[in-house]
Protein backbone atom coordinates (compact mmCIF):
# COMPACT_ATOMS: atom_id res chain seq x y z
CA UNK A 1 0.00 0.00 0.00
CA UNK A 2 1.08 3.66 -0.95
CA UNK A 3 2.25 5.48 2.81
CA UNK A 4 -0.15 8.05 3.13
CA UNK A 5 1.59 11.29 3.97
CA UNK A 6 0.37 11.79 7.30
CA UNK A 7 2.31 8.90 8.21
CA UNK A 8 5.81 10.16 6.56
CA UNK A 9 5.13 13.12 8.43
CA UNK A 10 4.89 10.64 11.85
CA UNK A 11 8.06 9.05 9.91
CA UNK A 12 9.85 11.97 9.94
CA UNK A 13 10.37 12.56 13.82
CA UNK A 14 9.78 8.64 15.07
CA UNK A 15 12.25 7.43 12.20
CA UNK A 16 11.59 3.65 11.58
CA UNK A 17 10.80 2.17 15.21
CA UNK A 18 7.45 0.54 15.66
CA UNK A 19 4.22 2.52 14.68
CA UNK A 20 0.73 1.27 15.69
CA UNK A 21 -1.78 2.16 13.14
CA UNK A 22 -5.31 1.23 12.06
CA UNK A 23 -5.67 -1.23 8.91
CA UNK A 24 -8.99 -1.76 7.23
CA UNK A 25 -9.63 -4.65 4.95
CA UNK A 26 -12.66 -5.12 2.52
CA UNK A 27 -14.02 -8.52 1.97
CA UNK A 28 -15.66 -7.72 -1.39
CA UNK A 29 -18.49 -9.97 -2.97
CA UNK A 30 -20.35 -9.43 -6.39
CA UNK A 31 -23.90 -10.46 -6.62
CA UNK A 32 -22.85 -14.00 -7.69
CA UNK A 33 -20.90 -14.25 -4.51
CA UNK A 34 -17.55 -14.02 -6.41
CA UNK A 35 -14.59 -11.94 -4.31
CA UNK A 36 -12.33 -9.26 -5.22
CA UNK A 37 -8.94 -9.57 -5.08
CA UNK A 38 -5.53 -7.58 -6.03
CA UNK A 39 -2.62 -8.86 -6.39
CA UNK A 40 -0.15 -6.44 -4.69
CA UNK A 41 2.49 -4.78 -6.87
CA UNK A 42 4.67 -4.90 -3.76
CA UNK A 43 4.96 -8.32 -3.39
CA UNK A 44 3.17 -9.79 -6.42
CA UNK A 45 1.11 -11.72 -4.02
CA UNK A 46 -3.25 -11.92 -4.40
CA UNK A 47 -4.78 -10.67 -0.79
CA UNK A 48 -8.03 -8.57 0.11
CA UNK A 49 -8.11 -5.18 -0.41
CA UNK A 50 -7.35 -2.78 2.27
CA UNK A 51 -5.75 0.33 2.98
CA UNK A 52 -5.04 2.68 6.55
CA UNK A 53 -7.90 5.11 7.09
CA UNK A 54 -6.96 8.78 6.98
CA UNK A 55 -7.42 10.50 10.32
CA UNK A 56 -11.26 11.04 11.17
CA UNK A 57 -11.76 8.73 8.43
CA UNK A 58 -14.24 6.14 9.50
CA UNK A 59 -13.48 1.97 8.58
CA UNK A 60 -16.66 2.02 6.61
CA UNK A 61 -15.78 5.22 4.67
CA UNK A 62 -11.87 3.78 4.39
CA UNK A 63 -13.38 0.47 2.82
CA UNK A 64 -15.25 1.66 0.11
CA UNK A 65 -12.66 4.32 -0.39
CA UNK A 66 -9.87 2.06 -1.03
CA UNK A 67 -11.64 -0.46 -3.31
CA UNK A 68 -12.58 1.98 -5.48
CA UNK A 69 -8.90 3.79 -5.36
CA UNK A 70 -7.80 -0.06 -6.13
CA UNK A 71 -9.86 -1.44 -8.55
CA UNK A 72 -12.50 1.25 -9.65
CA UNK A 73 -15.17 -0.94 -8.14
CA UNK A 74 -18.24 0.85 -6.27
CA UNK A 75 -19.53 -1.14 -3.08
CA UNK A 76 -21.03 -0.52 0.22
CA UNK A 77 -20.12 -1.96 3.46
CA UNK A 78 -22.09 -4.44 5.11
CA UNK A 79 -20.95 -5.47 8.50
CA UNK A 80 -17.86 -5.73 10.52
CA UNK A 81 -16.59 -9.29 9.84
CA UNK A 82 -13.13 -9.38 11.86
CA UNK A 83 -11.14 -7.43 14.34
CA UNK A 84 -7.57 -8.57 14.99
CA UNK A 85 -4.48 -6.91 16.14
CA UNK A 86 -2.10 -8.61 13.80
CA UNK A 87 1.42 -9.12 14.17
CA UNK A 88 4.36 -6.39 13.78
CA UNK A 89 5.69 -5.90 10.22
CA UNK A 90 9.07 -4.80 8.59
CA UNK A 91 8.97 -3.20 5.33
CA UNK A 92 12.04 -3.38 3.21
CA UNK A 93 13.27 -0.14 3.88
CA UNK A 94 13.08 -1.08 7.73
CA UNK A 95 10.21 0.83 8.90
CA UNK A 96 8.11 -1.30 11.67
CA UNK A 97 3.90 -0.98 11.32
CA UNK A 98 1.71 -3.15 13.26
CA UNK A 99 -1.80 -2.72 12.47
CA UNK A 100 -4.79 -3.43 14.41
CA UNK A 101 -7.38 -4.48 11.08
CA UNK A 102 -10.66 -4.21 11.04
CA UNK A 103 -12.33 -6.37 8.29
CA UNK A 104 -15.69 -4.97 6.63
CA UNK A 105 -17.99 -7.19 4.52
CA UNK A 106 -18.74 -5.30 1.69
CA UNK A 107 -21.45 -5.74 -1.46
CA UNK A 108 -19.93 -4.22 -4.70
CA UNK A 109 -22.67 -2.28 -6.72
CA UNK A 110 -20.93 -1.26 -9.79
CA UNK A 111 -18.13 -0.83 -12.10
CA UNK A 112 -15.63 -3.33 -13.69
CA UNK A 113 -12.93 -4.55 -12.00
CA UNK A 114 -9.74 -3.26 -13.29
CA UNK A 115 -6.20 -1.88 -11.75
CA UNK A 116 -6.94 2.03 -10.78
CA UNK A 117 -3.71 2.82 -9.34
CA UNK A 118 -0.03 1.48 -8.75
CA UNK A 119 -0.50 -0.38 -6.18
CA UNK A 120 -1.61 -3.31 -7.99
CA UNK A 121 -0.26 -5.42 -10.67
CA UNK A 122 -3.65 -6.82 -11.48
CA UNK A 123 -7.68 -7.15 -10.01
CA UNK A 124 -10.01 -9.95 -10.59
CA UNK A 125 -13.44 -11.48 -8.85
CA UNK A 126 -12.76 -15.43 -7.77
CA UNK A 127 -14.88 -17.87 -6.69
CA UNK A 128 -14.66 -18.50 -3.18
CA UNK A 129 -14.20 -22.37 -3.66
CA UNK A 130 -11.21 -21.22 -6.23
CA UNK A 131 -9.21 -18.84 -4.60
CA UNK A 132 -5.64 -18.02 -5.69
CA UNK A 133 -2.79 -18.78 -2.91
CA UNK A 134 -3.58 -16.48 -0.11
CA UNK A 135 -2.27 -15.52 3.36
CA UNK A 136 -3.96 -17.58 6.07
CA UNK A 137 -4.53 -14.13 7.84
CA UNK A 138 -6.59 -13.36 4.76
CA UNK A 139 -8.30 -16.88 4.77
CA UNK A 140 -9.62 -16.15 8.31
CA UNK A 141 -10.74 -12.76 7.04
CA UNK A 142 -12.81 -14.07 4.24
CA UNK A 143 -14.26 -17.17 6.82
CA UNK A 144 -15.75 -14.44 8.84
CA UNK A 145 -16.89 -12.16 6.49
CA UNK A 146 -18.68 -14.90 4.81
CA UNK A 147 -20.62 -16.07 8.00
CA UNK A 148 -23.55 -13.66 9.05
CA UNK A 149 -22.62 -14.28 12.82
CA UNK A 150 -21.22 -10.83 15.02
CA UNK A 151 -17.77 -9.64 14.36
CA UNK A 152 -14.92 -11.99 14.74
CA UNK A 153 -12.38 -11.42 17.61
CA UNK A 154 -9.47 -13.05 19.00
CA UNK A 155 -10.48 -14.02 22.81
CA UNK A 156 -8.57 -12.97 25.59
CA UNK A 157 -5.84 -15.20 27.14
Amino acid sequence: MATPDFIRTIRADAGQQLLWLPGVSAVVFDDEGRLLLGRRADSGAWAIIGGVPEPGEQPAACAVREVFEETAVHCVAERLAHVRAMPPHTYPNGDICQFMDITIRCRATGRTARVNDDESLEVGWFEVSALPDLPEHDLLRIEHALGDGPAWFEPAP
